[in-house]
């Protein structure tokens, strides 16, 4: 059975995956990381200064602050390990330490890690071209009131989705203020809601003359990010290095 690490242990996410790897997932949870050491339930954690002291294991799953990602990779590329990173709002240079740890290990990055996230990506995907001349879009994201990045990685995931089916790329426009705030052509409409509870819910718009193309996900638990991580890790094992996301996986 794999041995995993959990980056990020402690973490809401982090809780995720331990529970379903306690429901029989196919993985040996046998180490977390975060911001403190020491035990929790059983299972030993280490902060990112004692990272070297963890256990042999043969992947890490990583849910945790993308100021700690930087030490999961160095320590993947010194163990000669794969990783899922599913940690949000990566700077330009943890992209790029990402990209050179994908040279030597496998490497799995995905901002958004449901199936049907990805799948409703590749359905905007292909009808995009053909509501390209007449129609303009929009996304709308709705999340909780604790969530701290705005516009979420999943709206940018599926801008990028569209933006790359198109035959002009289009330019991003976050939000509108303003008296002269009318809409153009050239661009793609980006906007965040945080309240409450709400779950989150990413909306792509294809508005029209007279119609209106509305394609939804919601994720009514955090469960569906952490069964993806697992899918991608299960699916990562037996990888040449490289850098994969959602769309190889899906292929």
């Amino acid at each position: 059975m794999p041995k995993v690490i959990v980056s990020g242990y402690s973490g809401r996410m982090g809780r995720e995956v331990r529970n379903l790897i306690d429901e029989n997932s196919g993985f040996e949870l046998v180490a977390g990381f975060d911001t403190d050491a020491g035990t929790e339930d059983g299972v030993p954690v280490f902060s990112e200064f004692r990272l070297r002291d963890a256990p042999e294991a043969d992947i890490v799953i990583d849910f945790s602050n993308h100021v700690f990602v930087p030490a999961v990779l160095l320590f993947c590329m010194s163990r000669k390990m794969p990783v899922v990173i599913a940690t949000t709002a990566l700077g330009e240079d943890v992209l790029s330490m990402r990209n050179e740890a994908a040279q030597t290990i496998p490497v799995f990055h995905s901002a958004n890690m449901s199936l049907g996230v990805n799948v409703l990506a590749k359905m905007a995907q292909a009808g995009a071209p053909a509501l390209e001349d007449s129609f303009d879009i929009e996304i709308v994201e709705a999340h909780h009131n604790q969530k701290k990045d705005a516009p979420s990685g999943t709206a940018i995931l599926l801008a990028d989705a569209v933006n790359a089916s198109l035959k002009e790329r289009k330019e991003y426009t976050f939000g509108r203020s303003g008296r002269d705030a009318q809409r153009n052509t050239g661009e793609i409409g980006i906007h965040a809601v945080r309240g409450g509870t709400l779950p989150g819910r990413h909306t792509i718009i294809f508005a029209g003359p007279d119609e209106v193309v509305e394609i939804t996900h919601t994720a009514y638990s955090r469960r569906v990010f952490a069964e993806g991580a697992l899918k991608a890790a299960a699916w990562l094992l037996s990888r040449e290095p490289g850098l994969y996301n959602m769309n190889d996986l899906l292929a």
